[in-house]
């Protein structure tokens, strides 16, 4: 599991780049939408631009569908009613077929043919569970982005597809993040809500993470907080929101919008919402900062497309990798930007940038949050460890015959990066489906620039 030209903190080592966004364990803290997943392995259908995912064109005669994938029990023939949305099919019978393939489910004929009439009569299909749980798993071992994919399998998935309405969905959410958080042993978890349908979006979660911290703009135009996130402050204003406390490190309430509805906002209660302060081994002045940062990185405004089915509310999460947090969210300079207050009180020459003064900062805020993480009790990882974590991914996927697809601006982590194996090599770039994927709109609605 994704945060547009920055990484986000993430599940064990979502790295936090360019524009960051807090990742899972990996899922890198960036910005740039994502296009999808391409060609892959085991039948996977290449992703497209728009949901739903796949987009060869629909072909009618019995033999084109008999080889996208129905078998003998039932090929249709020029009387059967074709889908209402043709471009569904594709991806539908390619994620069939891969999940019987992949998990020796044997000859997937007989639920092609109930996919391929639910698609006729109604426009989509519905995922059994057994379906949900592989293609949520599977769409984070086919992200490109994310170091942490070697627990790709250990998922938990919590099906929520009854759910429609913003207070249900805010309440498991909450319940989300207080069972992902464990009192400080991270589980990987994501909660699926109800998917779109040709004639009913699904529900929408605004915030780009299920925690987020507000950025109050000042009349000076200072930021008080997380400037990343001083949009989506303004517009829980708007909705009714009365703020926080005033600190740099606000929770923001939820922005969630059911099925026909508006956006509202629901606070997270302080139970939901476990926090490290961040402190260091040798520096007594460091406490005096006030620094903290959230444990849980549950990504929220990504789709997860499985089989042409899109669910726009799946928030998913792992931990995080210590750069996440360290050398992104508190040290970028459109974010928290602390070096320069590090420095002064490490009392390093800030006059010159070869003084590196930059990269002596930083090594120490990083191991204040290694040390913070490890000291409360709370899963986190260093850039080391996961990048060794990530090559054993590579080889075991490589026994197994699949293709590992990764972008190496992302896995490369962003301190030390020639220090780590990931560095020293290339990688596959296809993108392959079922997949996470980034839309646009999710990224204006996190922003606070989509109309309400």
């Amino acid at each position: 599991m994704p945060e547009t030209p920055q990484r986000t903190d993430g599940p064990a080592g979502w790295l936090d780049r360019a524009e960051a966004r807090d990742g899972a364990a990996g899922w890198l803290d960036r910005g740039e939408s994502r296009d999808g997943a391409a060609a892959g392995d085991g039948g996977f259908q290449e992703r497209h631009d728009r949901c739903p995912a796949g987009g060869a064109a629909y072909h009618a005669n019995a033999d084109a569908l008999a080889s996208a994938g129905i078998g003998h029990h039932h090929i249709p023939g020029p009387r059967d009613p074709a889908p209402r949305t043709p471009e569904l099919w594709p991806a539908a019978s390619g994620f069939i077929r891969a999940h019987h393939a992949e998990e020796r489910l044997g000859d997937p004929s007989a639920r092609l043919a109930e996919v391929y009439g639910q698609v006729a009569d109604t426009g989509t299909y519905r995922h059994t569970e057994r379906e949900l749980i592989f293609g949520a798993r599977v769409s984070w071992r086919n992200a490109n982005r994310c170091i942490g994919r070697l627990y790709w399998n250990s998922l938990h998935v919590r099906d929520f597809r009854h759910l429609t309405a913003a207070e249900d969905i805010a309440a498991a959410c909450t319940d989300h993040l207080r069972e992902a958080s464990q009192g400080g042993r991270i589980r990987p978890l994501i909660t699926v809500f109800a998917p779109d349908a040709p004639d009913r979006p699904g529900p929408r979660i605004w915030n780009e993470q299920l925690i987020r911290y507000a950025g109050y703009v000042q009349r000076d135009g200072r930021v008080v907080g997380d400037p990343r996130n001083e949009g989506l402050t303004a517009l829980a204003r708007r909705l009714g929101w009365r703020g926080g406390d005033g600190t740099p490190f606000d929770v923001l309430p939820l922005i969630v919008q059911g099925t026909d509805d508006k956006p509202r906002c629901f606070d997270l209660p302080p139970d939901a919402v476990l926090e490290v302060p961040i402190e260091h081994e040798e520096f007594d002045w460091w406490a005096g900062l006030r620094l903290r940062w959230h444990a849980v990185p549950a990504l929220s405004t990504m789709c997860l497309e499985i089989g042409g089915i899109c669910y726009q509310a799946a928030p998913f999460n792992g931990w995080y990798m210590g750069t996440e947090i360290g050398a992104r969210n508190l040290a970028d300079t459109d974010r928290y930007d602390l070096l320069p207050r590090i420095a002064e009180r490490l009392g390093l020459d800030t006059t010159s940038d070869r003084s590196l003064w930059k990269d002596r900062a930083l090594v120490e805020l990083n191991r204040a949050v290694l040390y913070s993480f490890d000291r409360a009790g709370v899963t986190v990882t260093d850039h080391h460890t996961e990048s060794r974590r990530f090559l054993t991914h590579l080889d075991r996927e490589e026994r197994k015959g699949r293709t590992v697809g990764a972008d190496w601006s992302w896995i490369v982590p962003p301190i030390s990066g020639s220090a780590t194996p990931v560095f020293h090599r290339t990688y596959d770039t296809t993108e392959r489906t079922p997949a996470y994927v980034q839309h646009p709109e999710a990224l204006a609605r996190a922003s606070g620039e989509f109309p309400v």
